[in-house]
């Protein structure tokens, strides 16, 4: 169940991610992305620690997915989608 959970949070992640990614990048404003890439941050890894923190399984698992669908986008994009990307902010 946790490994289900796992995978559930890199889905809703990566839908959150595309989401809010086509949000800060209509905004055109690099104060924007870094606005969208904090409250991303936060979201997944803080959201993730909270989860992880509780006595359910199935939280604990959904929080790793989190996380986990974060580190995976930042590095399969370069930290393109993940606000990591200096490159954004020019």
């Amino acid at each position: 169940m946790v490994v289900g959970m796992a995978f559930a949070g890199v889905g809703i992640y990566l839908v959150v991610n595309v989401i809010a990614g086509l949000v800060a990048l209509r905004t055109g404003s690099p104060v924007g992305i870094a606005i969208v890439a904090g409250l991303l941050a936060l979201g997944s890894l803080g959201g993730g620690l909270a989860l992880i923190l509780t006595k359910k399984p199935q939280n604990k698992g959904l929080g790793m997915g989190l996380m986990i669908g974060w580190a995976l986008t930042s590095i399969i994009s370069a930290g393109y989608c993940t606000g990591l990307n200096p490159e954004l902010y020019r």
